[in-house]
Parts: structure tokens; C-alpha cells; sequence
């Protein structure tokens, strides 16, 4: 399935996208596509619909394809080809950073550039969400716990980032910094999401195009470790690294200004459009 929330920020409707691509309301079975909608069996209920049965919603506003995110983690350096582009070498172990769950918005709203920004950069990444608890559990069985992937675009602020004191999260968190979306497509859709393409532009041109076959560090390994920290909850999204193309690897090191548009999708789980603005 894809599911999807559709409406004004805030009056999101629970929704899902047909084999036709109409959305269908889903609203009279869940409340929302978050906790235990996109549970294995809040899933294995909403399969059972008719779409057809369901009422149609028009096409505006995409929002965020989950609600009630918890957690929003991010993986550093794990592709190792953007790791090459960008001079670091491959880590040990999965680097791990947090972005404000304040950041998320929908795959298509404006971005903002924040006061004070330099160094604003693109990143397409798989997003991985949660779709049960998950403590301290193997590799072998870490997929029983994800419900889905999506587009994730880590948005970030190199100069926040790394030339100013402390962590990265201040560079990666800024408001509308984390598009998500359009579509949480479950993950019996995607048959190997360690080998989906992925791609970003800048103003029509090709800035990334990548694979996910390039992770350091593949989903399973990812959930699983980060469960040996923290329980993973319903909701929370993991986004799992970049391919090679970010800004800050070119010579020169190019970034974003106001009125840039950037695209960027996956196979199988759709495309963002965003149009960069400075934010007031």
C-alpha cells in the first residue's frame, strides 16, 4: 500500500493512494497514519479495504506521510561513495545524529533558508519508519519492525553543521528542514530496498544519482543497532544516508539560495518537489 496524509497543516486526512492514482479517504478507519494504524496489524486491516469503496479526496497538500514521529534519526557517511566525495573515511560503526522532529513537513512545501545560513545543502535519502517497538533485536528479525520507506530529505546547514560548536544537529534541524513523503509505502511493496535508485536535482539539473546498494550499513543493520541504544517506537522514521552529489562535495562546493527548486525521488516510493525561500 501507499499511504498518505492529505490536507491543510494540521486537518490532515488519512489517506492512501490507488492502483488508478486516486486517494482514497481512510479517515473512517484510522485516525491518523501513525501508532497503531501502521502497526503489522493496523496494516494487515487497512489491506483488507475495497479502495474503491472508499471516498476520493481531491489532490492538494501532501503532508508528511506519517504522524506522530517520536523520533527522527539519522545514519552520517553511510554510502560509501559520498563518504570518497566528501573526504571522510567509511565509520566503524553507523554514525548516529538526531534531527527535531520540528523540522518534518511535506514532500512539496516550501523549505526555508535560515537567518544566517551560508552553507544550505541537499541530501535525498531512504527513510525508514518504525511500525513497532523495537528493543534490543537481531539483524535477522529487525524488518518485522519497520512498517514501510519513503523519500527523506535531510536538509542541512554545512556551515551549522560543522563550523560552529558541538553536533550536527543544529545543522540538520532547522524549521522545514525534513521533508518527508509523499507516500509511506509498506514495505511488501518494495522487494529490496537495498537496491533502489535514487536521484536529486537542483533547478532541472542532476546533482545525485544514486543507489541504496551503495549503504555502508543496510536497513536491517541500522534498526538493529540503534535498538541496542534506544527503543524504536511507531512513528519514528530513520533516514539512512545519502549518495554521492551533496553540495558540499563539489569543487567548488555548491549551495542553495531562494528560489531553488529541488526534485528528488526513489524507486517505487515517489518524488519531493521543494521551492527554497528565505526564511523571515
Amino acid at each position: 500500500m501507499k499511504l498518505m496524509r492529505v490536507g491543510e497543516v494540521g486537518k490532515e486526512k488519512p489517506a492512501l493512494l490507488d492502483s488508478e492514482g486516486k486517494i482514497r479517504d481512510v479517515s473512517a478507519h484510522v485516525a491518523d497514519i501513525a501508532g497503531e494504524a501502521i502497526s503489522p496489524a493496523g496494516l494487515a486491516k487497512l489491506a483488507t479495504l475495497d479502495p474503491k469503496s472508499l471516498p476520493e479526496l481531491s489532490a492538494g497538500r501532501i503532508g508528511a506521510c506519517v504522524a506522530g514521529t517520536g523520533k527522527f534519526i539519522c545514519i552520517g557517511l553511510n554510502f560509501s561513495d559520498h563518504a570518497a566525495e566528501t573526504g571522510a573515511t567509511v565509520p566503524p560503526e553507523p554514525v548516529i545524529f538526531m534531527k527535531a522532529t520540528s523540522a518534518i513537513v511535506g514532500p512539496n512545501d516550501n523549505v526555508l533558508i535560515p537567518r544566517g545560513s551560508e552553507k544550505t545543502d541537499w541530501e535525498v535519502e531512504l527513510g525508514v519508519v518504525i511500525g513497532k517497538t523495537a528493543k534490543y533485536v537481531s539483524e535477522v528479525e529487525a524488518l518485522d519492525y519497520v512498517a514501510g520507506y519513503c523519500v527523506s530529505h535531510d536538509v542541512s546547514e554545512r556551515a551549522f553543521q560543522t563550523e560552529r560548536a558541538g553536533q550536527w544537529t543544529k545543522g540538520k534541524s532547522c524549521d522545514t528542514f525534513g521533508p518527508i513523503g509523499p507516500w509511506l509505502v509498506t514495505k511488501d511493496e518494495i522487494s529490496d530496498p537495498q537496491n533502489l535508485s535514487m536521484w536529486l536535482k537542483v533547478n532541472g539539473e542532476t546533482m545525485q544519482n544514486g543507489s541504496s546498494k551503495t549503504m555502508v550499513y543496510g536497513i536491517a543493520h541500522v534498526v538493529s543497532y540503534l535498538s541496542q541504544f534506544m527503543s524504536l517506537h511507531p512513528g519514528d522514521v530513520i533516514s539512512t544516508g545519502t549518495p554521492p552529489g551533496v553540495g558540499m562535495g563539489m569543487k567548488p562546493p555548491r549551495f542553495l539560495k531562494a528560489g531553488d527548486v529541488v526534485e528528488l525521488g526513489i524507486e517505487g516510493l515517489g518524488i519531493q518537489k521543494q521551492t527554497f525561500l528565505a526564511d523571515s
